[in-house]
């Protein structure tokens, strides 16, 4: 068989947070690459610790059946970072080298990396290194520049809208403030959505400045109406000037300021666990078909996107480093603010 027929390798990696979906994107990716294009397919495990390692494992179509509905990633994940401290007078490029030669030494044609945004700057730098790589988009923060929509974050909306929907209950029966935290140190994704879809009465995110103040305002102002509970729904990465959770802040300040008693919930790690939701399944198979279509075009350092609900490419180089966040004027917020949902920035 002439080089020019010879079957392509490829190698897909997960890494970064887990979230659900992941297995539904490695299904995609390798499903396609074997059925439609007849290519061989590994799996790294560990993330990018398994592309350093040689740690890997073939992937048959038999083995990729039966895990779009599961949870977490059958290759497992790692927050390995290869080229933290090159450059900067501390590691040598001893991993990036072990990656760059193992590549070369498995015969691979290309490289899918699965992850966030840390692992998105990473793919482009072994992009800049030489190596084909492809990569996919998930977070449940749905914070990755370059894409409407990252897989885990419809899933982790229900699960926050479904603790949210539960408080209420509580929270009514005890005419308390519940506090309910989700996850965000930067983008306010989960926390906006999760808070409009559950009815929250206090949304917090970090993209929006909040006054303690104006919360507490807000929760009188409630009290006045015969409305004798509240809920806040507050992104985890809010400023705030005490140690601990921003939920625990919000609790004691809230308590304090207006003498209701007021009780916080962290969701944490809840949030990125157990089975995708319909849409993250179809979103990930989605994402990972098109990853493989992509390399059977021999279209490399790109991640794939959705604009508009198209399946669409953009540049390594000009996602790495960036950060989608919540637009203060997001319309969902217009209309949020418009039926008197308060963001705690008014005066």
């Amino acid at each position: 068989m002439s080089s020019s027929k010879r079957r392509k390798r490829i190698g897909i990696l997960t890494a970064g947070g887990d979230c659900p979906g992941l297995n539904a994107a490695i299904r995609g990716v390798g499903k396609t690459a074997i059925v439609a294009h007849g290519m061989e397919v590994i799996g790294f495990r560990a993330g990018y610790l398994g592309l350093i390692n040689n740690d890997y494992l073939e992937l048959k179509e038999s083995q990729l059946s039966g895990i779009l509905t599961l949870g977490g990633t059958i290759l497992g994940t790692s927050r390995e970072k290869p080229f933290k401290l090159v450059g900067n007078g501390g590691e040598t490029k001893e991993k990036p080298e072990h990656i760059i030669r193992n590549y070369e030494e498995l015969g691979l044609d290309a490289l899918v990396c699965i992850g966030g945004n840390g692992t998105m700057k990473t793919a482009n730098m072994l992009a800049q290194e030489g190596l084909n790589v492809v990569g996919i988009p998930k977070t449940i923060d749905n914070d990755v520049w370059g894409t409407d929509v990252t897989f885990g974050f419809d899933s982790a909306v229900q699960i926050a809208t479904d603790a949210i929907d539960r408080l209420h209950t509580t929270a009514n029966s005890h005419q308390r403030v519940m506090i309910i935290e989700v996850m965000g140190h930067t983008a306010g994704w989960l926390a906006l959505y999760a808070g409009m879809a559950g009815g929250g009465d206090i949304i917090l995110l970090p993209e929006l400045p909040y006054n303690i103040r104006s919360v507490c305002k807000k929760i009188e102002k409630r009290y006045e109406e015969n409305k004798p509970y509240s809920i806040v729904v507050v992104a985890e990465g809010i400023e705030h000037p005490k140690k601990g959770s921003a939920a625990s802040y919000l609790a004691e300040a809230i308590q304090t300021y207006t003498g209701i008693e007021t009780r916080e919930t962290v969701l944490g790690y809840i949030q990125r666990g157990g089975s995708p939701t319909p849409m993250d399944r179809i979103l990930a198979t989605r994402y990972g078909a098109f990853a493989a279509e992509c390399i059977a075009e021999n279209c490399f350092g790109v991640m794939v996107s959705v604009i508009d609900n198209d399946l669409k490419t953009v540049p390594l180089q000009e996602v790495g480093g960036k950060l989608r966040l919540v637009d203060p004027n997001h319309p969902l917020i217009l209309e949020g603010r418009k039926m008197g949902t308060s963001f705690g920035d008014e005066y």
